[in-house]
């Protein structure tokens, strides 16, 4: 199923393409929706224009050459074709545009009768999923490199609110660019499914294609009005938190969850490739 939203150039700028992969229903919902109806609005603003499709039947090499961006939207990396991966594989190692991905991308290992994908556990850092916050917990995240394009302006910290927290196996550490950590320690309520040093918002510099990975999916549809708010350039704060564990100002952690939108995609498309992937 594929689901098209057109834009119209704004003034000035080179309209371009997004690819959207999407996993429709479950506690998700809400996020992906939010992800959806906020890149609407800003590609009609910003001039650009996203393409969603719910499965990887569609993507071939010659597919994806349309496309400036691929976003993976809380879909897993499993239930590809295998030319959906020999295509996406290509795109990535010989940078032929940028990529985007949240939670469920990081979604490693043997699930619903599906091997691994050996590539893409590469790719993530060589890590497989071992657990999960069930009940959603709060914390606060902790950005390491604040020159890296995607974190610039980010304050130190932030607040994650009612987040999974996925667990691995391994630390990605050691094959991937760390760009923030949440401190396990700041759970709320506390849990003691953790993994030490828990990278949460990661870089990996060994392939050509500009990327991002958010363990982020916050289920909170509170959210949704600050998302539109943070396109309509209002100034964040420092998160304030009701006892519920509910963001009750416009936070940091809004607009560290899409700063890879604006780094990525709200740019001239003549300007992508003066990105890097790295600032020293």
């Amino acid at each position: 199923m594929i689901r098209t939203t057109s834009a119209l150039s704004a003034q000035g700028r080179n309209t371009f393409a997004v690819l959207v992969l999407t996993e429709r229903g479950g506690q998700h919902a809400s996020f992906t929706d939010t992800g959806l109806e906020w890149l609407k609005n800003t590609g009609e603003k910003d001039g650009f224009h996203i393409t969603e499709i719910h499965d990887t039947e569609k993507i071939t090499a010659e597919y994806l050459t349309q496309f400036k961006v691929i976003i993976q939207l809380d879909y897993p990396p499993y239930r590809w074709t295998e030319e959906a991966e020999k295509a996406f594989i290509d795109y990535i190692e010989n940078g032929r545009g940028g990529w985007v991905g949240f939670h469920h991308a990081a979604l490693l290992g043997e699930f619903d009768g599906y091997k691994m994908w050996n590539w893409f556990f590469s790719f993530m850092g060589g890590i497989r999923f071992q657990n999960y916050i069930a009940k959603t917990a709060s914390a606060t995240a902790y950005v390491e490199d604040r020159k890296h394009p995607v974190m610039k302006g980010v304050n130190p910290h932030f607040l994650i609110p009612n987040d999974e927290f996925y667990v691995f196996d391994k630390n990605p550490r050691p094959h991937v660019k760390v760009l923030a950590h949440v401190d396990e320690d700041s759970y709320q309520p506390v849990s003691t499914i953790k993994m030490g040093d828990h990278p949460i918002i990661w870089s990996n510099p060994n392939v050509k294609a500009r990327n991002v990975y958010f363990l982020i999916a916050i289920a909170d549809p509170y959210l949704r009005l600050k998302i539109l708010q943070r396109c309509s350039g209002m100034q964040f704060y420092g998160p304030e938190v009701n006892k519920e564990g509910q963001i009750t100002t416009v936070s940091e952690m809004t607009r560290a969850l899409h700063l890879p939108f604006v780094r990525m995609l709200f740019v001239p498309a003549s300007e992508l490739n003066n990105l890097v992937r790295n600032v020293d």
